[in-house]
This record gives C-alpha cells, structure tokens and sequence, in this order.
C-alpha cells in the first residue's frame, strides 16, 4: 500500500489510550484506524514532506473507489478496468495515472480516462468534473441523471448542485463534503466509514430542484 507522508491531513493517529469505562469505542476506533489508514495513499512523490494538493485528491479518487458500492449490474459488467475519469481541463497531469499505477477495486484494474464530454462517460465508474466544466455543470449532471457513475469535484457549490463529492480545502488540506442524497439516487451506497470522515453529509435535493 502506498502512503502519503505524515501532513497529510487525513494520516492520523487514533488515541493510545482510551477509558476502561468505554469499551464500546475500541470497535468504532478500530474500525476508523482503518479507514484512515486506507486514505492515507500519495500520489507520484510521496517522499515530499508535503504533498501537493492534486496528489492528494488524485489518492482520494482512488480511495473513494474502495468505499461506494456499486449495482450489482455494474460489478458484473463485462469491462475488466476500474475507470476514474477526468472531464474537462486535466489539473492532474500524470499525477492520477502514477497513483493508479497497478492497483486494482473489485477484481479490475484501474485505470484513467480523459474525456471531453459527459456522453463519454457512461463507462466510467468515477468521474472528476473538472472547474473548466463549470458553466455546463447542469447539462453535464442532467445526461449523467440515472447513471451509477459517483461524482466528483472542487468546483463551488458542487454538492448543492448536484454533485456527490466536492473537495474542499479548509486551512490548506484537502477534505470532503457529501451530498449522500444524489449519491443514493444514482443506486450507489457510500461506506459509514467514509461519511465519518466528511466534513459534512448533505442530505438534499439540488438547488433549483
């Protein structure tokens, strides 16, 4: 497993010590460690002291993957990659493809994709819109409506729009908020585990809806 280095905002530490008088916290810390010990994958040069911000969201991409579960119908298709997509302007670069590099979800390989436009997107099972996107988001979200495709960016206002996962930087860190309600309506189901580590967990319709 790769890892990032130690100011990674989601490389943490769980307490050494917690209070006999709790013994039902060891399961949920335990099963917390993992998650975030899961999380904590870099992207081309983990070596840095600091990763770069699209490292980190390039890991986050990927570990989303190990956190949603898709249709049973989509698992069984007949494609043998694990596709993570980029529409729009690419602000990755080779960074997505090195954290990629030989790591495989469910049985598949994956793999990155660039695509300029949303009707390319129907074999992805992740898609990144990327902010050059941003005028178009509505018509992009409105041809990916009833896909299972989990979607991802940083543009602004990305979940009350529509969107499933928006990074968010609080600080200089890279983090997350959920819109677990349109995430629902494409039939995907996002872990516990990973709304835990959410900012916030939006459970609303679009604006505009």
């Amino acid at each position: 497993m790769k890892r990032v280095s130690r100011t990674d905002p989601f490389q943490s530490t769980p307490p050494n010590h917690v209070p006999r008088r709790h013994p039902r916290l060891l399961p949920r810390l335990a099963a917390l460690a993992i998650v975030w010990a899961l999380f904590s994958v870099s992207g081309l040069h983990a070596q840095r002291s600091k990763p770069a911000e699209y490292e980190v969201k390039a890991a986050y991409l990927y570990n989303f993957g190990k956190f949603v579960e898709w249709p049973a119908k989509i698992k069984a298709a007949s494609a043998d990659a694990f596709t993570v997509c980029v529409l729009g302007q690419d602000p990755f670069g080779v960074t997505l493809d090195a954290t990629i590099a030989g790591e495989t979800i469910d049985g598949k390989s994956v793999v990155a994709k660039r695509i300029s436009k949303p009707q390319d997107a129907l074999d992805c099972r992740i898609l990144f819109i990327s902010s050059s996107e941003e005028s178009q988001l509505k018509q992009i979200l409105a041809t990916l409506d009833k896909t299972n495709i989990l979607t991802v960016s940083d543009m602004l206002q990305f979940t009350r729009r529509g969107g499933m996962i928006q990074f968010i930087l609080e600080e200089n860190r890279v983090r997350f908020e959920v819109n677990l309600t349109t995430a629902q309506r494409a039939g995907l189901t996002l872990s516990s585990q990973l709304l835990k580590l959410a900012i916030s967990v939006r459970r609303s319709s679009p604006l505009g809806d």
